[in-house]
């Protein structure tokens, strides 16, 4: 199949969002996973004068990760998808968390300027047309020295890592997917994360970006080569 892209993408979401809590709700660690990345940023707890980006929130899980790490943090959350922007808004919130429906590409038509003190995109970058463009756009958007995490399905580059990322989502994600109408999505997912960067090469375009102390960090459980974080700061006088 071709990778969903752009409205095809917007429109897989939102027709998947009714069940998507559930699905992820399924895979282990999911939620853990996230709030092991937010704490990855570095940032003083509780988050107290912070304006932190959540980019593509999705139906608030990142969103619930950040608030989970930082509860006194404000937090501004974008996605494309009205479908998953309206499972997000739904949930409790404090009133320092605003959603945003906004591409990626075009945060500033929606009023979503900075400057932040972190931005966190979790399973975001895989899905956009030229990651690099984002990541620049990222980068203008943090104050010098802030900071960003991208958690991602960006494999080792081992085979076996990526065995069992195909294992998993032909024998699992993919069957119990096409049930509830959202196959195309699914088989997307598997797509993007093979045809994607290896973690290496996804660290190695946030430096280019303008990014300085990069880091690859894994994630634990059966996601182990297959779910990293890649953590960074924006340079004082980026290239």
């Amino acid at each position: 199949m071709t990778l969903l892209r752009d409205e095809d993408l917007t429109a897989a979401f939102d027709h998947a969002a009714r069940r998507y809590d559930a699905l992820v709700a399924a895979n282990p660690g999911y939620h853990a996973h996230l709030r092991r990345s937010v704490r990855r940023l570095g940032l003083p707890g509780p988050g107290a004068g912070l304006h932190l980006l959540d980019l593509g929130c999705g139906t608030g899980a990142s969103t619930a990760a950040l608030r989970a790490v930082l509860p006194a943090a404000r937090v501004t959350a974008v996605d494309a998808s009205a479908g998953m922007l309206r499972r997000a808004a739904a949930k409790p919130w404090a009133r320092e968390v605003t959603f945003v429906r906004a591409p990626v590409e075009r945060l500033a038509e929606a009023g979503v300027t900075g400057p932040f003190d972190a931005v966190f995109a979790a399973y975001l970058l895989r899905n956009v047309r030229d990651p690099d463009a984002v990541l620049t756009a990222v980068r203008d958007l943090l104050r010098t020295g802030a900071r960003l995490a991208v958690h991602e399905y960006t494999l080792s580059g081992r085979r076996v890592d990526r065995a069992v990322w195909s294992l998993v989502c032909r024998g699992l994600v993919q069957p119990a997917a096409s049930v509830l109408g959202d196959g195309g999505l699914y088989r997307h997912l598997h797509r993007s994360v093979v045809e994607f960067d290896t973690a290496d090469r996804l660290a190695a375009r946030v430096r280019a970006a303008g990014f300085e102390r990069v880091r690859i960090l894994p994630l634990p459980g059966w996601q182990t080569g297959i779910t990293h974080t890649v953590v960074a700061r924006r340079a004082e006088n980026p290239r």
